[in-house]
């Protein structure tokens, strides 16, 4: 995952469902900076991938800013700037970015779906976790990585 160069951030939650959702958007401010390195090296062919998954992943970040917001907790800011997890240096390393991000991004939704016991949190969770599961099989199609899909994304299984 992309990690933050700098840190002025609230104190992450105790409580396991605000913890998980305010993890999430930790991953989701990372994920909407790194698509714009990945959207850099990408091909043109490539690109309407990177234009969908971005749009998604800010929509992603609005809506658990909502979330958070409800529960009254103090959501986490996004950095002046992030250190990536590898070199981005052509198109291949950009996909391999996109998907990493992606892999991290259901990672993030499965532990909301697991901890929250909100309905609505959980509904969304699902959907979004199927988002960044269909969308890294999309980057696994331009890897030519196979299979493309996993049994149980954001899993260890």
């Amino acid at each position: 995952m992309t990690s933050p160069v700098t840190s002025p951030e609230p104190q992450r939650p105790s409580e396991p469902a605000a913890a998980a959702l305010f993890d999430a958007l930790t991953v989701e401010h990372a994920t909407v900076y790194g698509y714009g390195i990945v959207s850099a090296r990408s091909t043109p062919e490539d690109n309407y991938l990177v234009a969908k998954a971005i749009t998604a992943h800010r929509d992603h970040r609005e809506a658990l800013l909502s979330m958070l917001e409800r529960r009254g907790v103090e959501a986490p800011l996004v950095a002046p700037g992030y250190q990536l997890p590898m070199q981005v240096d052509d198109a291949a390393d950009a996909a391999n970015l996109a998907l990493r991000m992606e892999n991290d991004a259901a990672v993030a939704w499965r532990a909301v779906v697991e901890q929250t016991d909100n309905s609505d949190e959980r509904t969304y969770a699902v959907s979004a976790l199927t988002q960044s599961a269909v969308d890294a099989a999309h980057w696994r199609q331009v890897l030519k990585i196979w299979p493309v899909t996993s049994a149980f994304p954001g899993g260890a299984e």
